[in-house]
């Protein structure tokens, strides 16, 4: 099975990807950014797109991998990734579904002020990138091809999991993580993909 998280940046797809692996045996983070980055390092500059996800490759690869590991794997898939074209969506998630593969879709949504702050608290700015796709994402993420919606506006992340394992019939090992042992790891993970 594979776990899609979706939703805009700073909707906190990356870290209800690795709490949701802390705490589901037999599961494995797959980040399709990382096609995305060994693409950009590794093209001609004249013909760089400026988001990766325009590359059909980039699409390609990601599902190529994806139906092997699905294949091979005797585990959850769990896979943090914002896409809200409906076109590129079927080329990666669409394949992998007539191929028979299961994969249960989540987008996290959350306002544009909510998102707004979030981004703020990892240090990214009104003007940042991330920041400059908020309107696009929630445009995108409305359609009914992205479901299953998550309002996380007034969730916390352990609440965000706990509905996705339900909502997917996931049975989640207790957290049994002190307080500040939760902070570290998040933190960790954030920092761990900060994009320079």
């Amino acid at each position: 099975m594979i776990i899609w998280i979706n939703g805009a940046f700073g909707s906190g797809k990356t870290q209800t990807a690795y709490e949701l692996h802390r705490r589901l045996p037999q599961s494995f983070i797959y980040d399709p950014e990382n096609i995305g980055y060994f693409i950009q390092k590794n093209i001609p500059k004249e013909i760089k797109k400026s988001d990766f996800q325009d590359y059909p490759i980039w699409r390609e690869i990601n599902y190529t991998v994806l139906s092997h590991i699905a294949h091979v794997y005797n585990g959850t898939i769990i896979v943090p990734m914002t896409i809200v074209d409906p076109i590129k969506f079927a080329e990666i998630v669409g394949k992998l579904e007539n191929e028979g593969i299961e994969v249960k879709h989540f987008a996290l949504c959350a306002t544009k002020e909510t998102l707004l702050k979030r981004l703020q608290s990892r240090g990214e700015g009104k003007k940042s990138w991330a920041a400059e796709q908020i309107d696009r994402c929630i445009a995108g993420l409305s359609l009914e091809v992205f479901q299953h919606h998550i309002d996380t506006n007034s969730m916390t992340t352990q609440e965000v999991i706990s509905y996705l394992a339900s909502r997917a019939e996931l049975e989640l090992l207790p957290d049994k993580r002190s307080k500040f042992r939760k902070s570290y790891d998040r933190i960790i993970t954030q920092m761990k993909h900060i994009r320079f």
